[in-house]
C-alpha cells in the first residue's frame, strides 16, 4: 500500500469534505449570525426544578414536550419524581404551556417546589474566546513539544492534522446544523488529545526507522514502511473506541446524542488524519527542504 505516493489524492479527499463545511459556516454566520446551531448553554434560556408526583422517565418528558416544539431542551432526572429541565428563554405564556402540558401529558406537578429560574449562557462569548485561546496555547504547546522531541516540521505536520479533524466536524455540525452545547466543546478537546496521540505513535516509528535508514533507502519508501508498520495499531485502536461511541449513539439516548456524535466524526477523522494527512506532510516539507537547499 503506497499512502505517501498517493498522498495528493488524502489531500483532495480531505478539502472536498472541509470546504463544504467552511462555506457552510460562513453562509450562516453571514445570513443568520451564526456559524454552528448553538444550543441553549450559549444562548441562555429558562430554568425549571420540577417534583412531580409520580414517577416520570426522561423518554416521558420528552415526548410531551415535542408537542410544544421543546423537545430539544435538557432534562436531567433528580429521583424518582424530580426534574431539572433546561429550555430556552420562554416568556409567561409559554411558561404556562409548559407547565401546563407537562401536568397532562406526564405527571401533576407539585406547585409547592416548583421553581423556575433564567439562567444566561454557560458559555457566553467571554468563556468561548478562552476555549479558543486554550487551543492556540495548547497547539503552541504541542508545537514545542514535538520540536524538541522530534522537529520542527513534524510539530507544523501534526497541528495541521489536528486543524483538519476540528474544521470537519464543525463542519459537519453546521451542514447538519446539529445542535452544539457544552458537551460539544469537551468532544472537541477529547478529540484533539486522542488525534495527536495517534500521530505522536507514527512520529516515533519514524524517527526510529530514520535512525536506522539504510544508505540509499528513500525517503518517501521510509515514511510508508513506518506508518504501514503501525497501521494495525491505528485500526484497531480506532476501532475498539468506534464502537463503544457507537453503542452510545444507539442506545445513550438524546441527552448525550450529539457529544458521541462530535466524538465519532473527530475520532474517525482522527485516525485518517493521522495516517493519511500527517505524515505525507512531513515528507512534503522535507522534500520542499532540500529543494531550497
Amino acid at each position: 500500500m503506497n499512502i505517501i505516493g498517493r498522498r495528493k489524492i488524502w489531500f483532495t479527499l480531505s478539502l472536498l469534505v472541509i470546504i463544504p463545511g467552511i462555506i457552510s459556516m460562513i453562509f450562516k454566520w453571514a445570513t443568520i449570525g451564526y456559524p454552528l446551531n448553538l444550543g441553549i448553554d450559549f444562548t441562555g434560556g429558562n430554568l425549571f426544578n420540577i417534583e412531580f408526583k409520580s414517577n416520570v422517565t426522561v423518554a416521558g418528558i420528552r415526548a410531551a414536550l415535542k408537542e410544544i416544539n421543546l423537545e430539544k431542551s435538557g432534562i436531567q432526572l433528580s429521583g424518582e419524581r424530580g426534574a431539572l429541565i433546561r429550555t430556552p428563554v420562554l416568556d409567561d405564556k409559554r411558561q404556562d404551556e409548559f407547565l401546563t402540558t407537562l401536568e397532562k401529558k406526564v405527571a401533576p406537578i407539585d406547585k409547592g417546589k416548583l421553581r423556575i429560574d433564567k439562567v444566561g449562557p454557560v458559555i457566553g462569548k467571554e468563556l468561548t474566546q478562552k476555549a479558543v485561546l486554550a487551543l492556540l496555547v495548547a497547539s503552541v504547546l504541542m508545537v514545542i513539544y514535538i520540536t524538541i522531541r522530534f522537529e520542527f516540521k513534524f510539530g507544523i505536520a501534526a497541528i495541521i492534522a489536528l486543524l483538519h479533524d476540528v474544521f470537519l466536524t464543525l463542519g459537519l455540525f453546521s451542514i447538519f446544523w446539529w445542535e452544539v452545547d457544552s458537551a460539544f466543546v469537551a468532544a472537541i478537546l477529547t478529540i484533539i488529545g486522542y488525534s495527536i496521540n495517534d500521530t505522536i505513535v507514527i512520529f516515533d516509528r519514524i524517527r526510529e526507522n530514520l535512525k536506522k535508514r539504510k544508505k540509499g533507502e528513500d525517503l518517501e519508501t521510509l515514511v510508508n514502511n513506518s506508518i504501514l508498520q503501525t497501521l494495525a495499531r491505528s485500526i484497531n485502536t480506532v476501532l475498539t473506541v468506534v464502537f463503544v461511541l457507537v453503542a452510545l449513539l444507539v442506545f445513550g439516548g438524546t441527552t448525550i446524542r450529539y457529544f458521541t456524535l462530535a466524538m465519532l466524526i473527530g475520532v474517525v477523522s482522527g485516525a485518517y488524519s493521522s495516517i493519511f494527512n500527517a505524515s505525507p506532510l512531513w515528507v512534503v516539507f522535507k522534500r520542499l527542504e532540500g529543494r531550497k537547499a
